[in-house]
């Protein structure tokens, strides 16, 4: 590592705090399948749930003893204080703590003295008792220990506010320490200490290797979070504590957890807390991803383990660690998000497309690959030549320069929009269509007609509407095409029209082109373009479709919803024959 390198220590919590996003669940084979996946990444620390509370997670730490040999990262159970008015020692979640076997412990306190007398229900020094107590228990256990200052930051406030116990008066910290239940005595030397530092140094003297501030409710801008750890670091190094590492925990709901993060870090603190994909309750936590790209590139800071080279080839791991994660939780990673995504790099005006022609770095701030991710074009009506030819260059198509080429394609793409397509979104329509204008598409199948039909019959005896209130019908449609030399006509039935048309589409294309078995719908969004005119509006119908390895995206554009979708699909199957290199049969 250079001479003058500083690390930070990378803390994942996906499977912990990332497991509370509304709608994500994790079995015990997906946290060990990301476990492996952010061990190979480098992460120094895996925070994988709550054993003994969860019965999942205490599951997860059984197994985890066995299947999981973990190269780069430490595991760690999380879980919380001793209860009020119980020694840590009698209590069973303390226990469980150090049942699950991992070496690594991190519990929450509570560091708000608000939260502490309303949530807890119970005193300031009782408080500080139950992190002393459960800190020294499971550091004589042999476990590596640290503490999350929940609140941290609007006890802060409070403290300064003026709330019920707003100093450390009434803290237990020095050398007349009350028993279990007791009151306390001040802050040696600093009666008028806030109360979160207050808990943060009584996890210190307790055996603490790392105290974390947090910003439970997110709403703590960067500036005040810097300023804070600074105070934090000052109160530890005061204390004698200067070797206990500060970390940063950032919730997303003022939409800065990743700048709040950084701005710790540049007040000292050594450790990020986050969330893969930015996953997490509410807006989510930071995006550990990001923080992780922000520090490696944008820093002197080393978050990743090895020598330049090493961590360079794990830096070329994150997009690829998003799109994994995104589908074990079946939660597609947002195309937008920083670095990983895939618009990540998208490029879309004609003015960027032609800088980027001569320098891509005009317009990036870094180059795609070091995070695993590559540049794309996006074709629109603000196209300029440049970009259709960026743009072909991604299908492996050379425009040779061809002016009189790019500027037809250009105008048929602008003349397109206008009539409602889209071509930024629909890559697999614009590469028929960059072809088609070369002569270069092949004819896979020629459709000689289709149709679809939907019939409301209800079964004898039945009423026209279900007990549910659904109409009952039956639809079908019927695809009659030549392919291979021969004539197909197929009926297919479906949950709906277009649901109808892809299974008779596919059942005669698969006859020809075995390939096709292997395309699936994955998405199918309809936008009526033109409302005014309500049930004669034109209708934009885009679908995706993948083979299992890549995915394409299609347009369709009609008077009819029907109409629109058959135009998307029969593109989106030329489409995939093209990216199998299928020759037409």
């Amino acid at each position: 590592m250079p001479a003058g390198t500083l690390n930070v220590a990378a803390y994942d919590t996906t499977l912990r705090d990332g497991a509370q996003q509304q709608s994500i669940a994790f079995t015990v084979a997906d946290k060990l399948a990301v476990a492996r996946l952010l061990d190979n990444l480098g992460v120094a620390y895996i925070e994988a749930g709550w054993p003994g509370a969860i019965p999942k997670d205490t599951e997860f730490f059984a197994r985890a003893r066995t299947e999981l040999e973990l190269q780069n990262a430490r595991l760690v159970a999380f879980g919380s204080t001793c209860k009020a008015g119980v020694s840590a020692a009698d209590d069973p979640q303390v226990q469980a703590l150090l049942d699950s076997g991992a070496p690594v412990v991190t519990v929450v306190a509570k560091s708000d003295p608000v939260h502490v007398e309303r949530a807890l229900r119970t005193s300031l020094g009782e408080n500080l008792r139950m992190v002393r107590d459960t800190v020294t228990v499971l550091a004589a256990a042999g476990r590596e220990v640290m503490v999350d200052l929940e609140h941290f930051f609007d006890g802060i406030d409070h403290a300064e506010a003026g709330a019920a116990g707003s100093t450390a008066a009434s803290s237990a910290t020095g050398p007349a320490e009350g028993a279990v239940g007791g009151e306390a005595t001040g802050v040696v030397g600093d009666p008028e200490l806030p109360y979160p530092i207050a808990v943060a140094l009584a996890a210190a003297r307790s055996g603490a290797t790392a105290v974390i501030p947090c910003d439970t409710n997110g709403g703590t801008l960067p500036n005040r979070v810097g300023e804070r750890v600074i105070r934090l670091r000052a109160a530890l190094r005061r204390a004698g504590y200067a070797d206990c590492t500060i970390g940063i925990h950032t919730h997303d709901d003022a939409g800065v957890a990743v700048a709040g993060a950084l701005a710790a870090v540049e007040a000292g603190a050594r450790q990020v807390q986050g969330c893969v994909n930015g996953l997490g309750e509410r807006t989510g936590n930071a995006n550990l991803l990001t923080l992780i790209a922000d520090l490696e590139l944008k820093t002197d800071f080393a978050v990743l383990p090895g020598d330049p080279a090493e961590r360079a080839r794990r830096l070329a791991e994150l997009s690829a660690v998003s799109r994994h994660v995104g589908e074990i939780v079946n939660r597609p990673p947002s195309s937008r998000l920083p670095y990983v995504g895939t618009k990540a790099f998208a490029h879309k005006a004609g003015l960027h497309a032609s800088a980027i022609r001569v320098d891509p770095n005009l317009y990036q701030h870094i180059d795609p690959e070091r995070v695993g991710n590559t540049m794309t074009m996006l074709v629109s009506e603000m196209a300029g030549r440049a970009s259709i030819e960026l743009k072909a260059r991604e299908f492996g198509i050379d425009t040779a320069g061809d002016r009189e080429l790019l500027t037809r394609v250009t105008e048929t793409v602008k003349a397109r929009e206008a009539a409602g397509y889209t071509y930024d979104a629909a890559d697999g329509s614009f590469e028929l269509l960059l072809r088609t204008a070369r002569g270069d598409l092949p004819e896979y199948f020629r459709v000689e007609s289709w149709r679809a039909s939907i019939q409301a019959r209800p079964l004898p005896g039945q009423r026209l509407l279900s007990t549910e209130g659904d109409t009952v019908t039956e639809t079908e449609a019927t695809v009659r095409l030549w392919a291979g030399g021969r004539r197909f006509a197929v009926l297919g039935e479906g949950n709906g029209p277009v649901n109808a048309l892809d299974h008779a589409l596919c059942a005669a294309l698969e006859q020809v082109y075995p390939e096709t078995a292997d395309f699936e719908l994955t998405d199918y969004k309809v936008r009526i373009l033109d409302t005014e005119r309500g049930t004669r509006s034109v209708v934009r119908v885009l679908i995706d479709i993948t083979d299992g390895e890549e995915t394409w995206s299609t347009v369709g554009v009609g008077t009819d919803v029907v109409e629109a979708s058959w135009e998307a699909l029969t593109d989106g199957h030329i489409v995939g024959l093209l990216r199998r290199g299928v020759e037409p049969r």
